[in-house]
Parts: structure tokens; sequence; C-alpha cells
């Protein structure tokens, strides 16, 4: 198809240099805004839509992130745009970056973000790659964060609506990548893009976000682990649940199934609710202790990925540990091929595999990496 550009705009304040762009549309309503707002700026917007995973003619995958509806959504969208729309077919690697790491960390009794694995090892690795093939300059998103690009280089930033904002999912991306990125939506608050939606009437203006992983349409995840994993698997397999004092208390079916924090399918009959403080797949134990028992206040991060300057041991840095939660303050104690962070107050389920995600003011993202182990200095 022949690129057609936006006509009659007046360039925005997201850029000032008008460019060919590529953009990521799911068929949600984020990204369908995002395109809208370059078009309107001026650029030579090209949409495109990946095939991952989540595509299947079946009724459970075909309304799940990028799935059948998604496409069609994101091609009704790019004609109402009046631009070209394509289709990649990135399952093979979808499937060996994303899917497969998911079941490996299950597997190992550690809770993976398969969104940070997409976005950094398949979604905008391809979109450059595809991007360049096409001409463009930049690639884009419907992502709530925001880049930040001057003399000195260019910053990843949270999105200015704190109830959307992204950015703890994009930390494990190529520094490299950042010049080249664009966010649009990432001013904007969620009511803000729908209400854009609904002036432009786009068929996404009300259409409701997806909540469960994509590959995983039933929102049960040990569905897939038990299709992928031989049924003798360790993590599928009965074990013991104990204190830390190595008390038995119960027994569960497959450690696999918990993650730090947890609550739900420990069983009843203690004296005190129960949580799950620590999965051991070695001896395939869940640990459960108090909800006193799950504060820690050292954190052991591994697989670092640097966007900025890595920061000195001294520095004081915020730490988020989970997409829903606050960032944590704390004083960076080492930093070789693992960050060692001295929390300034104790937090609550710290769960290894999950991203921690580094700050250096809660706003600009540093880097960020993988949990690998948390504790409390006495107990260390």
């Amino acid at each position: 198809d022949d690129v057609r550009s936006g006509r009659g705009a007046t360039p925005g304040p997201r850029s000032t240099r008008m460019s060919r762009v590529l953009v990521a549309m799911s068929g949600g309503v984020d990204s369908s805004v995002a395109a809208a707002l370059l078009v309107e700026e001026g650029h030579d917007v090209i949409g495109v839509t990946m095939k991952t995973f989540c595509y299947d003619g079946t009724p459970a995958h075909s309304k799940t992130c990028w799935g059948l509806d998604g496409i069609m959504d994101a091609k009704r969208v790019a004609a109402a745009l009046d631009i070209p729309h394509y289709v990649f077919d990135v399952e093979e690697d979808f499937t060996r970056d994303v899917i497969d790491d998911f079941v490996s960390e299950y597997a190992v009794g550690r809770t993976p973000n398969p969104c940070v694995s997409c976005n950094s090892n398949t979604k905008f690795p391809e979109l450059l790659e595809r991007g360049r093939a096409l001409g463009c300059d930049q690639i884009a998103s419907g992502h709530y964060v925001r880049v930040q690009h001057g003399d000195n280089g260019s910053s990843l930033l949270r999105g200015l609506d704190p109830d959307k904002d992204q950015s703890y999912f994009l930390w494990a991306m190529p520094r490299e990548m950042l010049p080249k990125l664009l966010f649009p939506v990432g001013e904007l608050t969620k009511a803000e893009v729908r209400d854009r939606a609904r002036t432009l009437e786009l068929v996404t203006a009300e259409k409701p976000e997806s909540q469960e992983i994509c590959f995983v349409p039933s929102g049960n995840y040990r569905d897939l682990l038990e299709k992928r994993l031989v049924a003798t698997h360790p993590a599928l397999l009965p074990g013991p649940i104990v204190r830390r004092n190595g008390d038995v208390v119960g027994e569960h079916h497959g450690y696999a199934g918990f993650t730090v924090g947890q609550r739900k399918g420990l069983g009843g009959g203690f004296p005190e609710p129960l949580f799950v403080l620590e999965v051991r797949a070695e001896t395939r134990e869940v640990v459960v202790g108090t909800h006193e028992e799950l504060y820690e206040d050292v954190v052991e991060i591994a697989g670092l990925n640097w966007l900025q300057e890595a920061p000195e041991a001294g520095s004081i840095v915020h730490v988020q540990m989970r997409y829903r939660a606050p960032a944590a303050s704390g004083t960076v104690e080492r930093l070789d091929d693992t960050l060692i962070i001295a929390l300034c107050e104790p937090f609550a389920a710290i769960t290894p595999g999950q991203s921690a995600v580094i700050f250096d003011d809660e706003e600009r993202v540093l880097g960020g990496g993988r949990v690998s182990r948390a504790y409390t200095r006495t107990t260390a």
C-alpha cells in the first residue's frame, strides 16, 4: 500500500519534527488514539498489528490482547484514519521469548512478568526492524509513558496519569531504542483518551481493557503449565507447606500454583491468617507465615538493564517491585552483576521473578532487573 499522511494538521506538543512513524495498534482504544494523534500532528503514519500466540480462530482467543478482534478493530481504525495497516506474524519469537520464559520461571518457583518480556524481546525490537524496512524514522505505541528527548540523550518517564502509568513494563528495552520512541498518550489520562476516541468516532472508543494474560485466556495460568510441562515435573507434584521453623502445616498440589504474598489455596484450620513467604523449588516446599513475616528490607536484583547511567553505591533510588505497588526508597549497597538495595522501610511480598524498576526521582526510569531474592538484615 502507498503510505498516506494526515492532511490539514498542525504539529502538536509531543514532537516538532515530522517523520514517518510505525504505530503498534493492538485494536484497543489507547493505541487507536496514539495513531490518531500522530496523524493530526502531520506525521506519515503506518499502523501494524502483531500476530502472536493470542491470535486463534477460537472465541476464547479472539477477544484477548492482539487477537482476532484486535486485528479487525485495528484495521477499522486505520481505515478511519486513512493510514495503511499491516499484520506481522511474530508467533515463533513470542513463543520462545515470552511463553517459554513464563513457563520456565514458574517451573523454578519464580513469578514472571510476561508483558516485560514481550515488550523488550519481541514487540519493540520487531517494530524497530520492520519499521526500518518500511522507511520509518520512529516507532510508537499506546503505552502510558513519556520519552524526553534532549541534547544529552533520551529518558523514559512515568506517564502523567498515575493510575495508568506503564513505565514498569518498559525497563528492559535496549537503551539505544529510546531516541526512536514516541508515546502520544503518555501525557493524557485514560478519561481524556476515551473522550478523544469518542470525538473521532473510533470503533474502539468504548472497548473495555483486557485484564488477563493474553496467552492464558482461561485466566488460570496453571492450565498452560500443565500443557507445557510433563505431568511428573516437580512444579506440578504435591509437596509440603511449612513454616520457617520447618514445621509441616499442610500439603499443596504443586508449587507452581503459588506466589509470594498469596493467601488463597493454603487450606484452613490455622489460628491466624497465613501467606506464602517463599517457594523452594529444590525441596518442593511452600513456606508460609504471618502477614508481618512478609516484610523484608533488602532486595537483590539480577538480569540488569540500564536506560541511564547506573547509580553508584551509596545513591538513594526508588524501586518499584510490583506493577500496582508504590515505589520504595532505598540505598544502593552494591552494584556489579547484581544490584543490592537496602530499603528505607521494610516492604511486603517482594517476589522473586518480578520486575524491579529503578527510578532516580520517582519519575525517570534508570533501569531495572528481576528480583532474585529478598531478606531482612537480621536474618541474611
